[in-house]
Parts: structure tokens; sequence; C-alpha cells
């Protein structure tokens, strides 16, 4: 666990949870596993202000507990599982795009509440939905009959007079995020296929077309840790292409041979059987995208021609300095200046091969090299760093104009509630007038400034997440 994760992680769980919260969940992830009176202890909290906080973490998957056998029970906290918070609009907002404004809701008040009975959830979304429907003037029931219209004297009683028990008391749900990610993977998968293919066919979007439908046949046959997904035959592939979409089998066999042909090998043959076995090569296509992501981290940073040089290193795998000069045809002060900048950077390595076993340099071969393994976990702790000091500008922002914003939403709550008692245009231009000119454009400027802040960090985590998933597969590998 490195520092970066570490504040990270501390930065979350105070923004969400508040600070007592932040300061049991960041001890734990500091020191591993502990009981709860050394925990007490240690932080010097007391022993009722850390069972909250456990509570709050243990209902929000952050931490998990374990018994020993002389009847300690020890808690652990879950790192990874902090560090997904940030995810959560993403989430969100996959779950709205997939599944309307249903499922939206449903996921937000999973995340939100760590987990719940499906009764809560169904209740909770129906009352949000029907509190939207309202304000947007739809007609409501009438009081005597429920969203299913029956009457209301029908309806079983859960209040605190009735003592029967709720059918799925103790049956909790909640967001299942790996499956999120593998959407993710599977989307990033399909849009790099379609970057790289389809701007050169004719008929647009039909590889990308035939890769998403083979990563939707394989969604549920194949685990998401997998580095292959199950074979599937020509046959089934075309049967399974989206309705609508005329391209006839033998176009289908020929865009399958050419993905499985293409040097970046995301689709390879597995058989000739059912016209064909084809799987998508997972690891590969992983490994393609931390590439594609290290190499747009290098131009951005250092330029066009140290990019050329990075591409030249990785294709090769192996080469001197002379043998750079010549390849990428720099000069070769520059060629030097940009190598060392990249070796100094850590993006590119410098592996020494010795000629006799006195390693003297005269007798010793120095080749650069790129470990994309490495070179992803330098990137990744960076991107902790940088998405760790967004947060704190936003806050830092939002405590600046503190005062602004809470004046800003007590007029909003007043024009709100004179809208509903049905105030006149001009009583409620009056309240308006409260915020002042510059006032208003200040609070413009510092919306547009978290809003640029809030788009930053999900393009950061954009990249933490391609990079954590190459990593993640790699090390199943080894």
């Amino acid at each position: 666990m490195t520092q970066a994760e570490i504040k990270l992680c501390s930065l979350l769980l105070q923004e969400h949870f508040g600070e007592i919260v932040e300061k049991i969940g960041v001890h734990l992830i500091r020191t591993g596993s502990q009981p709860l009176r050394v925990i007490a202890h240690d932080t010097g909290t007391s022993l009722d202000q850390v069972k909250k906080a456990l509570c709050v973490l243990i209902q929000h998957n952050l931490v998990i507990y374990q018994v020993h056998k002389r009847g300690v029970v020890e808690y652990e906290a879950q790192c990874s599982r902090v560090l997904r918070m940030l995810r959560y609009p993403r989430y969100i907002y996959t779950a709205k795009t997939l599944y309307s404004d249903t499922g939206e809701l449903i996921v937000e008040e999973l995340l939100l509440n760590g987990k719940m009975t499906m009764s809560a959830v169904v209740k909770k979304v129906a009352d949000r939905l029907t509190e939207t429907m309202e304000g947007k003037g739809k007609r409501r029931r009438s009081s005597d009959e429920d969203a299913a219209g029956e009457p209301k004297a029908k309806r079983p009683k859960h209040g605190t007079d009735n003592k029967e028990p709720i059918p799925d008391d103790g049956i909790y749900w909640q967001a299942n995020l790996d499956r999120f990610h593998q959407h993710f993977r599977d989307q990033a998968i399909v849009s790099a296929v379609a970057n790289r293919m389809d701007q050169f066919t004719f008929q647009t979007q039909t590889s990308s077309e035939i890769v998403r439908t083979m990563l939707r046949m394989s969604e549920i046959t194949t685990p998401s840790t997998a580095p292959f997904t199950q074979p599937l035959s020509s046959n089934e592939i075309f049967r399974s292409l989206p309705v609508g979409y005329n391209i006839s089998k033998q176009v289908l066999d020929q865009y399958l041979t050419l993905l499985a042909d293409d040097p970046l090998e995301f689709v390879g043959k597995s058989g000739d059987s059912g016209g064909g076995m084809y799987v998508i090569n997972l690891h590969k296509a992983l490994g393609s995208l931390a590439t594609a992501t290290l190499e747009s981290v290098v131009q951005e940073r250092f330029g066009s021609r140290c990019a050329r040089i990075f591409r030249l290193v990785l294709q090769k795998k192996h080469l001197e300095q002379k043998q750079v000069e010549d390849f990428a045809m720099i000069p070769a002060k520059e060629a030097k200046d940009m190598l060392y900048k990249m070796l100094s950077e850590n993006f590119i390595s410098l592996q020494e091969i010795p000629k006799t076993p006195d390693h003297a340099p005269s007798r010793t071969f120095y080749l650069y090299t790129v470990n994309i393994l490495s070179a992803a976990r330098m990137l990744l702790h960076r991107c902790y760093k940088s998405i760790a000091n967004l947060i704190e500008r936003r806050q830092f922002e939002t405590k600046e104009n503190k005062r602004l914003l809470e004046k800003s939403q007590r007029v909003e709550a007043i024009i709100a509630s004179m809208q509903a008692t049905g105030a006149e245009d001009a009583q409620l231009q009056e309240i308006e007038e409260m915020i002042t000119a510059p006032e208003r454009q200040q609070l413009e400027t510092l919306k547009r400034n978290v809003n640029k802040l809030d788009a930053s960090e999900i393009q950061v985590d954009e990249t933490i997440f391609l990079l954590e998933s190459y990593i993640e597969s790699t090390m199943k590998r080894q």
C-alpha cells in the first residue's frame, strides 16, 4: 500500500463519512487487521465511537471481520474497495444508460447505503419515482390506491405496531462492482477495435459490432478474470448479431478473418468447427490498451519525438543508444536527452549485459527496453497522486466560497417554498435579487471550476481502471 493510495483513501473516507470514520479506516489500512480495543487505544478514540465507525465501514463493505478460535474478532480494511468510491458516479451513469431511470436509482441507493434488503430498495426507489412524477406535474394517484392500483386497506402494514416479520428480513443486496468493471473493460475493447479497424472499412462499425456481440455472448460463460473468452463459432456469432444488422455470413467470415490476422490479436482463431471457432484475447487487449495509454502520456509529457522513440523501443524490444538514433532518425545529442528524460521518469529502463565478469563499462552492452508492467505501476501511482490533488483542489474551492454557497442555497430554498405556495413573479424576482451580480458571476466561476475538476477526476479514473485491469490480469498469469 503506497502513501499515495493511503492519502486518496483518507480523502475519500473523509468526504463520504466524516473525520471519525476516516480516522478508523485509515488506521486499519496502515496497520492491517486489529481487534476493537486495540483500535480504540491506538487511535485515542472511545469504544462507542469506534463501534459506530466500524458499523458504517462494514455496512458499506469497506471493512471485513474475522472471528478467531478464542473468540477474538479482528477487523480489516479493504483498501481497494475504498478506492472504488471514486467510480460511484460512473457506476450510476452506466446503470442509467443500460436500465433507464429505475436502474439508476436502484444502483444509487445501494451505493449510498452499502447493502439493503430488496423490499427497502423497492420502497425507496418507488417513493423517489413518485416524487419525481409529482414534481413534473404528473397526475397523482388517488390517496386510496397504491402504485399497483390496490386500495390501501388491502396493503400489508410493516409499521412498528405490526409484529409480522418482513419476508426478506436478513437478505441483503449490494452493487456487483466486478460486473460493472467487466462492462467497462468490454466497452474499452470495443472502442479500441472501432478506432483501429472501422475507420478503414466501407461499412462503418462492423468490426466493433462483431466484437461487441462476441463479448455480449461471453458475459455469463467467461469469468471476468479469464485471459480468453470461451470459443464461439462463426455460426453462433452470425445468429447473435443484432436484429436488422444486414451482413451476410460470408461477409462476417471475412471480418472475423481480418480481426484474427490483425497484429494486435484482439481476436484469435481456436479451431475450424462450426464455420471456425474464435476467441477474444482479453489479456492481450488489456495489454494493448495499457500500452496505448503509456504512449499517449509520453507524447503529452515529452512531445512527439519522444513518443516515436518510445514506440520504437516497444517494437524492437531492446536497442542500444546508437540504434535508437539510427532507427528514429534523430540527432545523437537530442536522442540521448530524450532517452535520459524517459529513463529518469521510469517510462523506459536500461538493461546491462556484460561481456566479461568484471562488468567493465567498456565491455558492457547498455540496452534500452520498456517494461510495460513496471511503467504501468509507476503511472498508476502518479494517477493516485493526481486524483488526490484534484479532490483537495475541489475541497479548497468549495471552502473558499462556503458563505456564498450557503447564501445561494438559502435563497433557492426560499424561492422553492414560495413557488409551492403560489407566489407571484414579482415576489420571486425580489428574492432572487438578494444575490448580487458579482456574486452570481462568482458562483458561475465556482461551478465551472468544480465541473472541470469533476470531469478531470472521471478521466483520471478511466486511466486508473485500464492500468489496474492490466496489472491484475498480468499478475494472475505469472
